[in-house]
C-alpha cells in the first residue's frame, strides 16, 4: 500500500483522522510525538525539536546553518521510517521531500478559517481570540516552511493528490476515502523503486547535514544528488580550498563509495558602491 503525507491546517481535526486512519491500515504514524521519540537516537533533543521543527531556516550564521542541520536530521527520521513503510508522515512537508516516489498518497486538510477557530478553541478550552492569533501563526509559519525549504506554494492544490474540507465532509467519510485510495492497486507499481529512492534521499541528506555543520563551508551552491552509492556534486564554490574541503567532507560520509564531481571555482566579490 502506499506511503501516505499529511499537510493540514491547524483546527481542520487533521489529526484525529491521522490517527483512524493508522489503526484502520496498521500503520505507523510518524507524528511529532514519534519524532521525539526517536530523536534521541539521531543526537537531537526536546529544546532542539521545538526551536527548529517546521520553521524555515535563513542560512546566514553559523547557528543558522546548524538549525538547518537539524531541520535535516529530522527529515532523516522520517525518511528511515518511510523506507520500513506502512507509515503515515505527518506534516513537515514530506509530500515535498518523497516528491521522487511514486506509491506515495498525498493528502491535504483544509476548512474555513472561522470554522478552524471555533474548532481549536472548543478543543483546547481556550478564548476564540486566542484561536485565532494561534492558526494565523501556525498558517504563517507552515506556508513560509514550504515556500523556504521546498520552494511550493503551500496552498496549491497540484502538490496534492486528494483534497479534503473538514467542514464539509464527516470524520468517518474522510477515513474510509483514504482507506479506499490507499488501496489504489496504482500506487503499488513504485514499491520496489520506492526503498531504493529514499535510501538515495538519505544519503544526500546526510551530506547535506555534514556540510552544514561545517565551518569551513559558508554557503551551499551546488547541488548533491546520488545514484545508489554514487554522489554527484554541481554547481560552483567560491575558492579551490573551499572546493577541497567539501570533496573531503562528502567522502566522510558513511555510505559514499565514489563521487562525480563537477563542481566549478567561480571567484566573487560583493560589488561595492
Amino acid at each position: 500500500m502506499a506511503i501516505i503525507t499529511i499537510s493540514r491546517e491547524m483546527g481542520t481535526g487533521a489529526y484525529q483522522i491521522a490517527r483512524e486512519v493508522a489503526k484502520r491500515l496498521k500503520y505507523t504514524l510518524v507524528d511529532g510525538a514519534k519524532i521525539a521519540e526517536l530523536a534521541p537516537q539521531y543526537g537531537l533533543d526536546r529544546e532542539i525539536l521545538n526551536r527548529v521543527d517546521e520553521k524555515p531556516p535563513v542560512y546566514i550564521t553559523a547557528e543558522d546553518r546548524l538549525q538547518a542541520a537539524h531541520l535535516n536530521t529530522i527529515e532523516i527520521i522520517m525518511l528511515d521510517c518511510a523506507r520500513k513503510g506502512n507509515v503515515i508522515l505527518y506534516g513537515r512537508g514530506s509530500q515535498d521531500l518523497l516528491a521522487d516516489v511514486e506509491n506515495i498518497l498525498r493528502l491535504r486538510f483544509v476548512a474555513p478559517f472561522e470554522d478552524r477557530v471555533e474548532s481549536l478553541s472548543e478543543r483546547e478550552w481556550i478564548d476564540p481570540e486566542l484561536a485565532r492569533v494561534l492558526i494565523r501563526k501556525s498558517d504563517h509559519q507552515r506556508g513560509g516552511f514550504i515556500h523556504f525549504y521546498f520552494n511550493r506554494d503551500w496552498n496549491d492544490t497540484l502538490g496534492y493528490d486528494l483534497v479534503f474540507n473538514t467542514s464539509r465532509m464527516s470524520q468517518g467519510a474522510i477515513v474510509e476515502s483514504i482507506v479506499a485510495a490507499a488501496k489504489d492497486p496504482r500506487l503499488k507499481n513504485g514499491e520496489e523503486k520506492t526503498r531504493e529512492i529514499v535510501d538515495e534521499i538519505i544519503l544526500c541528506k546526510k551530506i547535506e547535514t555534514e556540510l552544514f555543520r561545517s565551518s569551513t563551508i559558508e554557503n551551499l551552491h551546488f547541488k548533491i544528488s546520488a545514484q545508489k552509492d554514487v554522489v554527484r556534486l554541481s554547481g560552483h564554490v567560491y575558492s579551490d580550498s573551499e572546493r577541497e574541503d567539501v570533496l573531503r567532507i562528502v567522502a566522510g560520509v558513511k555510505g559514499v563509495t565514489s563521487i562525480e564531481d563537477d563542481l566549478q571555482v567561480v571567484s566573487y566579490k560583493p560589488y561595492k558602491e
